[in-house]
């Protein structure tokens, strides 16, 4: 039986992964890469917003606490940036497609996981009322 956080913790780390192979390619003018920046903002400082949000929704269990579930989503929503169904117009789809499809997969798994209904906590206790 698997623990309620380990898909979303595999999501997790396969974005920080990715990510990061990213950012080194960003970083050693390695092709292909990431453009350095965006009419809207730099790449590497968003790429590591949302690296910081996986690790952050790690450190507090994606699927255990609400604060967990939002870093987790936000990190979810944040590789979409890079990962999601727009790539597939992108000129270096032939180049970039591993990628583009474990993201996304990773991603979905990530909501997936999030958006679940809670089942009650067997281990929590009730207050009864007399």
């Amino acid at each position: 039986m698997t623990d309620r956080n380990d898909i979303p913790f595999a999501g997790l780390v396969t974005l920080i992964l990715l990510q990061g192979t990213m950012l080194a390619a960003l970083f050693a003018g390695v092709p292909p890469h990431p453009p350095e920046a965006t009419p809207a903002f730099g790449i590497a400082p968003f790429i590591g917003a949302a690296i910081s949000a996986a690790a952050a929704a790690l450190c507090l269990g994606p699927a255990r606490s609400r604060a967990g579930r939002i870093l987790a989503g936000l990190a979810a929503v944040m590789a979409l940036v890079s990962f999601g169904p727009q790539k597939y117009l992108d000129p270096q789809i032939a180049l970039i497609w591993p990628a583009v499809l474990s993201g996304q997969i990773a991603a979905l798994a990530i909501f997936a996981a999030i958006l679940r209904p809670r089942a009650a906590d067997p281990h929590a206790t009730r207050a009864h009322v007399a």
